[in-house]
């Protein structure tokens, strides 16, 4: 049979740039997930607005993501279409003034390298973050005391209906973890960001100085999502996992690291559903032990049942 979709992509898209029953396992830095039905890695704006109208036309669910540093997606995989923005969408444009705008898919840290090259200081902190400037922005990334609203001035967006418009830095209204992009579901386009001339020596001292921690606190030789869990007001998740005497914890395939508790990391083989059950168990021991609920950062796509 047919598939009418495919062929519809195909005049979005060249064939190269589609993939039909992609695994997400490979797209993910916790290597878990199912299948795509549609994968598509679109190279420009155009694109990218053209597919999500299709999308609604054809009632395609979607979802957009980066280089899935912060996404746990379901054995079953995702029944509708992933739209990968990454190295295709990954331009960066640097002016004399210490603006600096680029494109969604970039990751943090080739954005942080060019921008150390200029000489310029204040994105440091995002260097290690394994993530693309979308999610970042998305998320209010942020490390090593900076963040992401320390530096954004702007922020092209498409939004639901496929408008496409500027948000200033206060317009995006970032917290922590949160932006209006996640509460509106807006998508990243391209990000503004200024920036101050620094020491380039300096700039990359520091980076490097930086990355040499993460490598000695966090299990960055392990496949993981990241932070699992948001901070609680007034705690730190880490310690709370590690004195509820859950290091090293394991359900299936997935454990709680025994480097950085905080972590939760696939250490042999996991499944979504060993994954998302360490989290529940997780949560319900630190609430059991402290009154603490844990609330997790990772984004779960896909189909999940709550294990009883």
């Amino acid at each position: 049979m047919e598939d009418l979709f495919y062929q519809k992509l195909l005049h979005i898209l060249p064939e190269n740039h589609i993939k039909l029953k992609e695994k997400m396992e490979n797209h993910t830095t916790l290597h878990i997930g199912g299948s795509a039905d549609y994968f598509v890695t679109p190279a420009g704006t155009k694109e990218i607005k053209e597919i999500i109208a299709l999308c609604h036309k054809e009632d395609m669910p979607f979802y957009v993501m980066g280089n899935g540093s912060n996404l746990l997606v379901s054995d079953e995989g995702y029944r509708g279409l992933i739209i990968k923005l990454g190295e295709e969408y990954s331009s960066i444009w640097v002016k004399e003034d210490g603006t600096v705008t680029a494109q969604a898919g970039v990751l943090l840290s080739k954005l942080a390298n060019s921008i150390a090259k200029q000489s310029l200081t204040g994105f440091e902190f995002a260097s290690g973050i394994p993530g693309t400037l979308g999610g970042a922005v998305t998320m209010n990334a942020g490390a090593y005391g900076g963040e992401m609203k320390q530096c954004l001035t702007a922020a092209k967006v498409l939004d639901l209906e496929g408008n496409i418009f500027t948000l200033t830095g206060d317009e995006l209204e970032l917290g922590y973890r949160t932006s209006i992009l996640q509460k509106k579901g807006y998508i990243l386009l391209e990000a503004e960001m200024k920036l101050t001339p620094g020491k380039q020596q300096g700039i990359f001292d520091r980076m490097q100085e930086l990355n040499r921690q993460r490598r000695e606190k966090q299990p960055l030789e392990q496949y993981s999502a990241g932070s699992t869990f948001k901070r609680p007001e007034g705690y730190y998740a880490g310690k709370l996992i590690s004195d509820a005497g859950l290091r090293g914890y394991q359900v299936g395939g997935a454990a709680v690291s025994t480097k950085h508790c905080g972590f939760l990391i696939n250490k042999e083989n996991a499944s979504a559903k060993d994954f998302v059950t360490l989290i529940h168990e997780v949560v319900r021991i630190v609430k059991e032990k402290f009154g603490v609920t844990l609330e997790p950062e990772v984004r779960f796509l896909g189909n999940f049942k709550r294990e009883a």
